[in-house]
């Protein structure tokens, strides 16, 4: 199932402005749950979110789209994306407009740089996930979890997964793969042609580029904190000068790169390349799974730590159904859909919920949840996580490659 001409429609259509001015109004939250669940019954739901995956859109449109229709009668109309800016721009666009209600976005899937800008812009709704009965499963206390990319959630979002960065491998035609970033380096250089990585702002290929980048600041530590020019200076040179040096042993002799995550995961299949990454490891195994990738792939963490982070839930200030996107937020919190999106051959997707908090059976559910040989456990990836950065940063480390490395 597509929605692209929904998507294509929304982004084409006119935005005619109502008479009216945007106010405070807007961001009023309710305090009730049995009158929200009243008022979204029979509604609908338009959820803008990556639509790269053929086992995500599954997931949320067959599964939760069929959990809503059936116990509210809601429906659920994914569309998918390549950019979530493409969301967040929509939003933007009808705010210009002076659209404060009847926008075309009721939910995204979002963090990081774009939830900043809709968090600084006024252009999410915030102070509603208190409302929802399965915030109790959140542990607001976990830094991870209260702050996205370092900016305070602050009740304009809640949390749906966990990931964190990973690479891969095929045992069968790489007996040992490189596990740290001066490694890959020589890796690169001593195998002509068999890595490259996509172009950024490609989440992925942006998310390896920042590893580069943490090596060349010496840790991330210097770099946690509000965005500071000096620091990054001194370590984008570094960074940059690290890329440019493995560019002429990449895939085309670094002529060109990926577009996207997608197309390297292609490539690998192809056996064009011999080394991949992703952010979200359960990948792997899907894609064994499905034929894909070699059931000799193998996925792994660095000695000296992956990025991890968190992935949100947002509903835009102007959103049209925000009764029944909450309860579609509810749902996706729930215990039970959680664990069905954690299942190997559905997702695999961490929880972001406490799972302590759930029932001894789904407790139990998750404790049982099998371990795909392809990838690398999530507790054992932890021992090493690292931070995002602040998303200031982040769209300086882009914007560098671009000028200093891209061109």
């Amino acid at each position: 199932m597509t929605y692209r001409p929904l998507l294509a429609a929304m982004l084409a259509a006119p935005i005619l402005a109502p008479a009216f001015a945007i106010g405070a109004a807007a961001q009023d939250a309710p305090t009730d749950w049995d009158s929200v669940v009243e008022e979204a019954r029979g509604g609908e739901v338009n959820f803008f979110l990556w639509g790269g995956a053929d086992n995500i859109n599954a997931y949320v449109s067959d599964y939760v789209g069929g959990l809503l229709e059936e116990e509210y009668g809601i429906t659920l109309n994914a569309v998918p994306l390549t950019d979530t800016a493409d969301a967040v721009n929509l939003v933007l666009s009808e705010r210009e407009a002076g659209v404060t209600e009847g926008g075309a976005v009721d939910l995204v899937w979002i963090n990081g740089e774009n939830f900043r800008t809709m968090k600084q812009g006024d252009l999410v709704w915030c102070g509603w996930t208190d409302v929802l009965p399965n915030d109790d499963l959140i542990d607001w206390e976990n830094p991870a979890i209260a702050n996205d990319f370092g900016v305070p959630v602050e009740g304009c979002e809640a949390p749906w997964s966990t990931a964190q960065f990973a690479f891969g491998y095929d045992s069968a035609r790489t007996e040992e793969p490189p596990r740290s970033i001066p490694d890959l380096v020589e890796w690169v250089k001593a195998n002509p042609g068999r890595f490259t990585y996509p172009a950024p702002p490609d989440f992925n290929g942006s998310a390896f580029v920042r590893h580069v980048f943490y090596h060349a600041a010496g840790g991330v530590d210097g770099l946690i904190g509000p965005f500071d020019q000096a620091t990054y200076d001194a370590a984008a040179e570094e960074a940059w000068d690290i890329l440019n040096e493995m560019e002429p042993h990449l895939w085309r002799e670094g002529a060109t790169y990926p577009t996207s995550i997608t197309q390297l995961q292609q490539m690998f299949a192809n056996r064009e390349v011999d080394l991949i990454f992703d952010y979200n490891p359960s990948q792997f195994g899907v894609f064994v799974e499905d034929g894909t990738f070699p059931e000799t792939t193998r996925s792994y963490g660095l000695d000296d730590g992956t990025i991890g982070n968190t992935n949100y839930l947002a509903i835009p200030a102007n959103a049209a159904n925000r009764a029944a996107a909450m309860v579609a937020v509810n749902v996706m919190l729930s215990g039970e859909t959680q664990l069905e999106k954690a299942r190997p051959g559905v997702w695999g997707a961490p929880p972001a919920i406490d799972v302590s908090r759930l029932p001894q059976d789904l407790q139990d559910g998750f404790g049982a949840l099998p371990q795909h040989p392809s990838v690398v456990p999530a507790a054992e990836l932890a021992e090493t996580a690292l931070p995002e950065l602040q998303g200031e940063w982040v769209s300086a480390i882009d914007a560098g490659w671009q000028e200093n490395v891209g061109r």
